[in-house]
């Protein structure tokens, strides 16, 4: 049995190696000093309930309650850097990092103080450095208003008129003031300069008026260039991309069970600006309890909406806990504690399919062409000077054929699916037929055909002499076994 399993296994990792050297190009060096905002991921997460790390900072914590405090830290986010850059991610969204009363960062109490739960500001300098050793940057929220009573503002007397109302248990600052306005971009910009993070997401905005959002948004960039500013809500601000709670109802309706109108798909790209794509929010109910709730197979459901959002011209935005179909219908039962003992199929799915869009420019920012957007049956296309691939979505419920024509994807050239494995030549009637199953993502680069493929029958040639060799070396034990018996 042993040995079966050493055959199956060597000659799978061959294979698979042989699959990934023909298939996937390799990235430019100097790709990583002219990367726009369009051609990042973001991974969305919260100090507290990601990792613990460091037992120093667990004060008052206990994970028994959603609502408190569960201990995760700053050297918890080290940790894991490993495991968030394995599975391809070039941003981390980390939250709000200030002082706050809550796990989320959402009753703040400074702009400078770091939130001592999650660890000392050497500490949190630490990790941004880290991450941008491995060509990830950190972005931390900053919140423009609806803090916490008790805020070194809101408790200052000189600064009374500074507040322009209190409901729901917080403090809402009069954002049309000139002195809060000079105030808060002081805040972002000092914090900016001091710890050099990669990008700022601007929070609680409803209250600010474009004029101002701008200024801060040029504050922060005057104080470093490269800086991403992005919001959660929807603004008419020179963010570097757009936001709208409708995009993430749109991919979440289209994705969360099969046979949906997906006429609605390309809506989010008519926008100049790269738009933020995503299924769920922290703000709002998972995505698995949508397709839960649908009586559908969540991690089914998650393939399908990564394989086609990380495909697709936006910014991929994924909140933590979606690798492994962390449920939930609100807050603070949708900001569970990761748990990282789980299965790791939707891991290595994640890992594959962004292997590929990081390492092929085209698939990041390539031109883009609908061949197909019918009641969840998609197909586009990637295209540079460079190469071309062909995705598609069968979000249906039933096996899918689309035909391709040399006049689509060329004269002379083959479709190799790089998931599902599966080569596609032209046929008898002049067409490349496409066939896919349901609800599956395959992902088909467009090459030259020059008939056989080497390299696999050099792999697969290599298996064989391997297993025969094993076979020869078996049998002579066995002979030599046999004569010692017979003496």
């Amino acid at each position: 049995m042993k040995f079966k399993k050493w055959i199956s296994a060597t000659a799978a990792s061959l294979l698979l190696a042989t699959s990934l050297v023909s298939t996937i190009p390799v990235a430019h060096a100097d790709e990583s000093s002219t990367r726009t905002i369009a051609e990042e991921s973001i991974y969305d997460l919260l100090v507290d309930r990601f990792f613990n790390s460091s037992g120093t900072n667990d004060f008052d914590t206990n994970t028994q309650d959603p609502t408190k405090f569960a201990g995760g830290d700053f050297a918890g986010l080290k940790d894991k850097l490993k495991y968030i850059g394995e599975m391809g991610f070039t941003i981390v969204s980390i939250g709000p990092v200030f002082a706050t009363e809550k796990y989320d960062g959402s009753m703040p109490t400074s702009y400078s103080t770091i939130e001592r739960h999650f660890g000392t500001s050497k500490e949190f300098q630490s990790v941004v450095e880290a991450y941008k050793a491995k060509n990830m940057s950190i972005m931390v929220d900053f919140p423009l208003n609806n803090v916490s009573p008790n805020h070194e503002w809101a408790k200052d007397p000189a600064k009374k008129d500074w507040i322009a109302s209190s409901k729901n248990g917080q403090v809402q600052w009069d954002l049309k003031n000139k002195d809060v306005q000079e105030a808060l971009i002081k805040s972002a910009t000092d914090f900016v300069s001091t710890y050099g993070i990669g990008g700022v997401r601007l929070t609680n905005i409803a209250d600010a008026d474009t004029e101002f959002i701008n200024a801060m948004i040029a504050a922060l960039k005057d104080t470093k260039k490269s800086l991403y500013v992005i919001s959660n809500e929807e603004s008419d601000a020179d963010f570097d991309a757009s936001f709208s709670p409708a995009t993430a109802d749109i991919y979440r309706n289209i994705f969360k069970t099969v046979d949906k109108d997906s006429s609605k798909l390309m809506e989010p790209f008519t926008d100049e600006k790269p738009t933020q794509i995503m299924v769920d929010s922290l703000e709002t109910r998972r995505f698995t309890f949508d397709s839960a709730t649908e009586n559908m197979f969540p991690p089914t459901r998650i393939k399908m909406a990564m394989g086609a959002l990380f495909m697709m011209p936006g910014i991929p935005v994924v909140q933590y806990g979606t690798e492994i179909a962390m449920n939930g219908e609100a807050k603070p039962d949708t900001h569970q504690l990761f748990n990282f003992k789980t299965d790791e199929e939707l891991i290595n799915y994640i890992k594959h399919v962004q292997s590929l869009r990081n390492q092929s420019a085209t698939l990041r920012k390539g031109d883009f062409e609908v061949l197909k957007n019918e009641d969840g049956l998609l197909v586009f296309t990637r295209t540079s000077d460079e190469e071309k691939w062909v995705i598609m979505v069968n979000n249906t419920s039933k096996t899918q054929r689309f035909d391709l024509t040399p006049e689509q994807i060329g004269e002379g050239k083959m479709l190799n699916g790089i998931l599902v494995e599966e080569k596609v030549r032209i046929n008898e009637k002049d067409v490349y037929p496409v066939i896919l199953n349901r609800e599956m993502v395959e992902i088909y680069q467009v090459k030259n055909d020059e008939g056989f493929n080497v390299p696999y029958m050099v792999a697969l040639g290599l298996v064989w002499l391997i297993f025969i060799g094993f076979v020869v070396v078996i049998i002579k034990r066995g002979k030599v076994r046999r004569q010692e018996q017979d003496v």
